[in-house]
């Protein structure tokens, strides 16, 4: 880019946050209705629609001279429009958590705030070498992530979340599945024998009155145990910030380390 991007639309919510992170809070002109965090930072900010239905005018009679977009979330024939209309387009794809720090080092070179991401980063890499050293010396804990319900779906290794679990010191039990995102019954689940099922907010909304789904299949290892939790989806699935949070808290639910 000619000079650093001084108007920026944010098409993921992680990245909103990342980029208020890096203190480009001011540089935001445009976010999606989802991006919620942080509060302050994003009040007042136009919202430009959904990661899967932007406003496309909306977006160019902004004038942004960055867009930052990701593609699992965002559309390919969005982006392509606005890389028409001569708009820079960024577009990020982490699969790991190591590409998740990558992507924090990119960014800050994108935007010019090299000093923020390296000061993030400092943070964020040490813990993540620690933790994955943690988890490397224990037997990873069978998990069941589900996603979705009706139908169930879960997550496959080629998922971040799968990545982050399994520094974690988890183990994904439908590794094996080839689909990303695979379908699955509740019977399957049970002949995987989870240890641990992690119920998050995102994107579906698992509540309490969920855990019944459950009750039937008491002989399955998490059941039995009473090792079903309800999270907060954003560690598992925000890239940036949230990997912080992530590996300082997770370990725990599958017997690790606390802090």
């Amino acid at each position: 880019m000619p000079r650093p991007p001084r108007r920026i639309v944010s098409l993921i919510p992680s990245i909103t946050e990342t980029l208020c992170s890096l203190g480009l809070a001011d540089a935001l002109v445009g976010v999606t209705v989802y991006c919620v965090e942080p509060r302050a930072a994003l009040r007042g900010k136009t919202k430009i629609g959904g990661e899967k239905d932007p406003d496309l005018a909306a977006i160019r009679a902004l004038a942004p001279d960055l867009v930052v977009a990701n593609v699992e979330e965002n559309v390919r024939e969005h982006i392509a429009t606005l890389r028409e209309w001569g708009i820079p387009v960024w577009v990020t794809y982490p699969r790991t958590v190591a590409d998740g720090l990558a992507m924090i080092r990119e960014l800050g070179e994108v935007t010019d705030s090299r000093a923020r991401a390296d000061a993030l980063l400092a943070e964020l890499e040490p813990l993540y070498a620690r933790v994955r050293a943690e988890s490397a010396a224990r037997r990873p804990v069978p998990v069941f992530y589900p996603i979705w319900r009706n139908p169930w779906m879960t997550i496959g290794r080629d998922t971040y979340v799968h990545d982050l679990l399994a520094v974690c010191g988890a183990a994904n039990v439908f590794a094996d599945r080839a689909e990303r995102y695979p379908s699955l019954t509740l019977d399957e689940m049970a002949a995987r024998k989870p240890e641990v099922i992690v119920l998050p907010d995102e994107p579906f909304r698992f509540r309490r009155a969920h855990l019944a789904d459950f009750a039937p299949y008491g002989d399955v290892p998490a059941v039995r145990d009473g090792r079903l939790h309800l999270v907060d989806g954003k560690p598992f699935s925000w890239h940036g910030p949230r990997i912080g949070d992530a590996l300082r808290t997770l370990p725990a639910l599958f017997g690790g380390p606390h802090g």
